[in-house]
């Protein structure tokens, strides 16, 4: 990648020195991760202001003089994906905590931390689909820019993977509602898959900048995470 390309990591160290612009572009690329897993871990048990105000308080947490993201570091094993997911999980607990103290005294319940305890495994891979899905579509975004330039050829690509993926249907239907040849749609649906690919990496290769090989590998995991 270029020297004055944006990376995840340019991006983590502009928003935590106070750049607004970079800011923003962070907790529009992590919300939805962060949401699910908050809805995962809590369920009914959390009204709509509670879990907003979590929400804000994981990007308060990051974004606060020497928070979380001056302490990131693009040499640790797993990424920002192991580091970031760290963080939901001990703003959770934080307010889990502060749930439990208003429990107690008002109630005199014991704690109700302990149904959380052993559920993490379950709720780390609750974070990891969302954030697949995020990744997948930021991919999908980049790739509808790219057909958006590149003409009414490439549009169609990105139309075949939407009936293929999201609307389940097999090539010989997509085929037959287009009144196109089946083997035709089949390699258009092939070229679609490949370029596909090229923008997912492009969004691994925005996480791993100086790894290409680890892009390859998260690429990988994701989609198995998605399967």
């Amino acid at each position: 990648m270029s020297q004055g390309e944006t990376t995840c990591w340019t991006m983590i160290h502009a928003a935590a020195g106070g750049n607004g612009a970079e800011r923003s572009a962070f907790a529009a690329r992590y919300e939805s991760a962060v949401r699910a897993y908050l809805i995962a871990r809590w369920g009914r048990q959390a009204d709509a202001h509670e879990l907003e105000d979590a929400l804000q308080e994981v990007f308060v947490e990051c974004f606060r003089q020497g928070g979380a993201l001056s302490k990131a570091d693009s040499s640790r094993s797993g990424g920002f994906r192991a580091f970031f997911y760290g963080v939901v999980r001990n703003i959770a607990l934080r307010f889990e905590s502060r749930r439990a103290r208003r429990l107690a005294r008002n109630t005199g319940a014991d704690s109700m931390l302990e149904q959380f305890e052993g559920a993490d495994e379950r709720l780390s891979q609750v974070f990891d689909r969302a954030w697949a899905q995020a990744i997948m579509r930021r991919a999908a975004d980049i790739q509808q820019e790219r057909a958006e330039s590149l003409g009414d050829d490439a549009r169609r690509r990105v139309e075949l993977l939407r009936l293929r993926f999201h609307d389940d249907l097999p090539i010989r239907d997509i085929a037959s509602r287009w009144n196109a040849d089946a083997t035709h749609i089949h390699r258009e649906y092939a070229k679609a898959r490949r370029e596909f690919r090229e923008c997912l990496l492009e969004v691994m290769r925005f996480h791993f900048p100086e790894s290409p090989g680890e892009a390859e590998r998260e690429c990988a995991a994701l989609l198995a995470i998605l399967a």
